[in-house]
């Protein structure tokens, strides 16, 4: 199964609207952590040329929908059928495809990226709500007076990507929780319970512990936890035992864990700060500049320096 990046996701709806290349890209966005756009579902509908077909495949972004009119969303081996109201959550794990039943859609969908949201430091890991638990159907029917609120939160989204305030897009990632708690609000009681399994513990304590040690806010601050060892010392459990429960709670090993988490804040450091590379590696806790440099170009395919330099 395929997964759709968001450079073709662009491509599509650039021919589908026959726009100018680059045409739908927000402004300033190329100098943010991660990516983000809202759409309005009717303007697409009203636009749009030729309705590309959507495939059933994975995409490699998160996307909240708020859709109005006779439609059908199938996530995994479940279809939905949608009569009037319904708020979608899309995840980068579960393959979806939303397939319109009718020409009178309406409504607002977002994309975004999980590295979006970083600098919030919300505290929100996506995949471990249960909005994006694997197994479970995110589509909710929604009322008129939450589609009233709903739209309010939306219509907020345009307006701050369309202006010029300097600071959009940290109320654009308040608006994206918004939406996230409102949908978890949604959820059935006993899917907000995380489970009290000895495994379950494991998994929490150590996404506690890993969290705890971000964000690196001076270069003299160090990573005191680098390794899944290091980790699984401090949990008293053995290494093995710690890589086995992660892998099947979340789909990762402790390590890929831990290198994508050192790689967002590397991300972070790199856009947000004027420490040399030198200084973010040393905080990251790797013991040579060039360590840093191979491991941050395995994760993001460039350099350090060639991340820092983009846009």
């Amino acid at each position: 199964m395929k997964t759709i990046s968001l450079d073709e996701f662009y491509q599509e709806l650039t021919v589908a609207l026959d726009s100018p290349p680059g045409a739908l890209l927000p402004d300033g966005i190329q100098q943010e952590i991660g990516h983000f756009n809202v759409f309005d579902v009717a303007d697409l509908f009203r636009r749009v040329r030729e309705k590309p077909p959507m495939l059933y495949d994975r995409r490699a972004y998160y996307k909240i929908s708020l859709i109005s009119g006779r439609s059908r969303a199938e996530y995994a081996d479940k279809a939905i059928d949608i009569e009037r109201h319904a708020l979608l959550f899309a995840t980068p794990k579960v393959p979806y495809n939303w397939e319109p039943l009718d020409q009178q859609q309406a409504g607002h969908f977002c994309v975004f990226t999980e590295e979006f949201l970083l600098p919030a430091k919300s505290g929100v890991v996506l995949e471990e709500l249960p909005l994006f638990r694997a197994g479970g159907c995110p589509v909710f029917p929604v009322t008129d007076e939450d589609v009233a609120e709903l739209e309010a939160i939306f219509r907020k989204m345009h307006k701050e990507i369309a202006g010029g305030y300097a600071y959009k897009y940290d109320l654009l990632r308040t608006y994206v929780l918004e939406l996230l708690h409102f949908g978890q609000k949604l959820q059935p009681a006993s899917a907000l319970h995380l489970s009290h399994t000895a495994a379950a513990r494991v998994a929490a304590l150590f996404v506690e512990l890993l969290e705890r040690q971000f964000p690196i806010e001076t270069p003299q601050q160090k990573l005191q936890l680098r390794t899944a060892k290091d980790y699984a010392d401090r949990l008293a459990v053995h290494v093995n035992h710690l890589n086995r429960v992660l892998k099947e709670t979340t789909g990762y090993t402790t390590t890929e864990i831990i290198g994508s988490r050192v790689t967002q804040e590397a991300k972070l450091l790199l856009k947000q700060t004027r420490w040399n590379i030198s200084e973010i590696s040393d905080s990251l806790g790797f013991a040579e500049v060039a360590h840093f440099s191979n491991f941050f170009k395995r994760q993001t395919a460039l350099s350090p320096a060639n991340f820092r330099g983009q846009g």
